[in-house]
């Protein structure tokens, strides 16, 4: 009796995610849970600068570990499109480094964008993606 319970369950779930898909049975089990405040840098050194221009505050950003012979912790931060953007400053990214290289998902948020002169101030907040 208990395996036909068994059965009966997991057929229900293999159901459910063929309808819903895996990662929307995993949506409420993800938490994002809040680390740290920062900001972009590099964003003078930019290729393509028209990316600043297509950021709004609340965007969820990227986070990609860089080989990079100035900074061997190097943490890329790109847009939603995968658009380069610029780094977590080098004197914040040491322990997010680690957390990275141990495997962690770590994300961002737009907090905020000021314009000064040329120049583009960018705060983010920085999370880690927790199932």
């Amino acid at each position: 009796m208990s395996n036909e319970l068994a059965e009966q369950k997991t057929g229900e779930l293999v159901s459910a995610i063929e309808r819903e898909g895996l990662g929307e049975m995993l949506r409420p089990l993800i938490r994002e849970i809040y680390l740290f405040d920062s900001y972009v840098a590099g964003t003078t050194h930019l290729e393509d600068e028209t990316v600043l221009e297509r950021i709004q505050e609340g965007d969820k950003l990227i986070l990609l570990r860089e080989q990079n012979k100035f900074d061997r912790n190097a943490i890329l931060l790109l847009t939603g499109k995968e658009e380069k953007l610029g780094y977590v400053p080098e004197k914040d990214n040491v322990i997010f480094a680690r957390l990275m290289d141990a495997g962690k998902l770590l994300t961002a948020r737009i907090k905020k964008i000021e314009k000064r002169g040329s120049f583009t101030q960018i705060a983010i907040g920085i999370y880690l993606t927790d199932f």
